[in-house]
């Protein structure tokens, strides 16, 4: 790469660096020594070829410094008796249930683009955490411009305990002083699932931590005796990886019982999807006057208007006026997750078009992702970014990238996948 001092901005980082980060063999160690278990990187690099990126990508102080204050101006907001109101009367009425715990791994998405992050959505089932702590922990330094670059905001050598710690506060807050004895890890088909690894290294990281868990399909829970039970045993903990968000599922009846009547504590949970990763949440959180209206300082509110991409709601009524606008869009539905059924509007077709009137979708202002060059065999490539903000009662833990090609995240593209974020320590001016 080269050595002028523009390469100090992460901007020039992110376009000229066509680095090698990552330590494979530093990677397969942590996974190894995680699982006691050599075989299983070897696994990971043939079927999931494009889970991890081989490079990282570069963000500034500010950058970071504005996703924080996005986060805090928006927990303020959430915490807001006329917030709650209005997100909860739109929600599933296994949403009104409060278990008082706030609920594991927010996801608060970012594109970072030349007007400075813009918040995209928020996700309350959000995956990557685990393995993105391993993954920052076997980068190498590659050139000079990279030494003393940090991973932080939580040291990476804490992060594993942070996580537990996580687990451990949301069963205080929910059942006071009581032990806690057993999580399982919850999903459909457990092992099917492209992010199966992370279940297993969050099985392990428990045990570690003198907590039994495990990894299972809803239908291997049932209540008994007033409790959730697997074959195991009674179950505290439904660390809960379903994209089922409002437990609405036939299959999932059992876990909507047991949500519902207190039987387990289950998260991330109905309640905190209908407070955060609702899309039509993001209306209200970038409408002025209706947050003027629910008592939010002024400051705050350019925050949140600088800060998050404006989003309407899709309406019959403005069909005409969006589709005019159309090319400046990306219409995403309201319970949507993991870029399903999301479409930029300069793709649309008349009939898609159709479809989303017809569905529940929000309008939202197209925000160009971040961009990094990087090294793919022989070649240079341009693939796009967001930026992921893992957090946890409005404290961010980590920063993850996702590189990719594409309308929208994926797994598919050679030399995307998870990538960490470095950027200068705070008071480093480079």
């Amino acid at each position: 790469m080269t050595t002028t001092s523009s390469t100090n901005s992460a901007s020039a980082l992110n376009r000229e660096c066509l680095c090698t980060t990552i330590n494979p063999a530093a990677l397969e160690r942590e996974l190894a020594a995680a699982l006691d278990d050599n075989e299983l990187y070897h696994t990971i690099r043939e079927t999931r070829p494009h889970l991890f990126s081989a490079t990282a990508v570069f963000v500034t102080p500010d950058q970071v410094n504005n996703m924080r204050a996005v986060v805090e101006a928006i927990e303020t907001v959430i915490a807001t008796t006329a917030y709650r109101t209005a997100a909860l009367a739109r929600a599933s009425a296994t949403a009104v249930h409060d278990s008082r715990c706030p609920g594991v791994f927010l996801g608060y998405d970012f594109h970072l683009g030349e007007h400075g992050p813009r918040l995209i959505e928020i996700n309350t089932n959000a995956g990557g955490a685990l393995l993105n702590t391993y993954l920052a922990r076997a980068q190498k330094a590659c050139c000079p411009e990279m030494q003393g670059l940090t991973t932080e905001p939580v040291a990476l050598a804490a992060l594993e305990e942070e996580f537990v710690a996580m687990f451990r506060s949301e069963w205080r807050a929910a059942r006071g002083g009581s032990p806690l004895t057993r999580i399982a890890i919850v999903d459909d088909a457990p092992a099917t699932q492209y992010l199966y690894l992370e279940f297993v290294l969050f099985q392990a990281l428990f045990r570690r931590h003198g907590i039994d868990a495990l990894i299972a399909d809803p239908a291997e829970l049932e209540i008994r005796n007033g409790r959730l039970v697997h074959a195991n045993g009674p179950v505290d903990i439904v660390y809960n990886r379903l994209t089922d968000f409002t437990l609405d599922e036939p299959a999932h009846a059992g876990l909507r019982s047991a949500w519902l009547d207190d039987l387990t504590l289950i998260t991330p949970h109905p309640r905190a999807h209908a407070l955060y990763a609702d899309k039509r949440n993001l209306i209200s959180l970038t409408d002025p006057e209706w947050l003027r209206s629910a008592g939010i300082p002024p400051t705050l509110i350019d925050i949140l208007m600088h800060g998050i991409a404006h989003t309407r709601l899709v309406e019959r009524a403005h069909a005409e006026p969006l589709w005019a606008e159309r090319k400046r869009l990306f219409f995403k539905p309201v319970a949507g997750y993991g870029s399903k059924a999301v479409y930029r509007g300069d793709k649309l077709t008349r009939r898609v078009w159709e479809e989303i009137l017809a569905g529940d979708y929000v309008a939202q202002e197209l925000v160009p992702p971040g961009e990094r060059q990087v090294q793919v065999e022989a070649e240079s490539t341009t693939l796009k970014y967001d930026v992921r903000c893992f957090v946890y009662a409005g404290k961010i833990q980590l920063l993850a990238a996702r590189l990719y090609q594409g309308q929208a995240t994926n797994f598919r593209t050679p030399g995307g996948g998870f990538a960490p974020v470095f950027y200068p320590p705070p008071g480093d001016t480079a």
